[in-house]
């Protein structure tokens, strides 16, 4: 289960440089049909990358739904802080778009939830 909170960590770190990064390319609040599309590309994509590193973990089909809560813990402990301090930690993102990020990663966890049960 280790080792899944390192590839979360990994992903969450990825991420943040990412959008701070290209933030202001990615996060778009006022482009709604936008957003919906980077919510459902993001849920499927989760979804799959949290089943190939439980493959690669090689672990238990039965530990999927708790190696899921370890790879999100990471977002789910550091990103509140994120959108908190949104402003700061993205500054190329407009500030209005806190809210598309909040919602971002929390379909990105529904994402990986689903790729820990579905098919197992």
């Amino acid at each position: 289960m280790r080792r899944a909170l390192w590839f979360g960590l990994a992903l969450w770190i990825a991420g943040t440089v990412g959008i701070r990064v290209s933030g202001g390319t990615i996060l778009r609040p006022h482009d709604v049909g936008r957003t919906i599309l980077l919510y459902a590309a993001s849920f499927a994509v989760m979804a799959l990358i949290a089943r190939r590193i439980f493959r690669r973990l090689r672990l238990e089909p039965e530990s999927w739904p708790a190696a899921a809560s370890m790879l999100m813990l990471p977002t789910l402990l550091l990103d509140p802080f994120s959108c908190l301090f949104f402003r700061t930690v993205f500054p190329r993102a407009d500030p209005a778009a806190a809210g598309v990020f909040g919602g971002w990663m929390l379909i990105c966890g529904g994402g990986a939830v689903i790729g820990a049960w579905a098919n197992r």
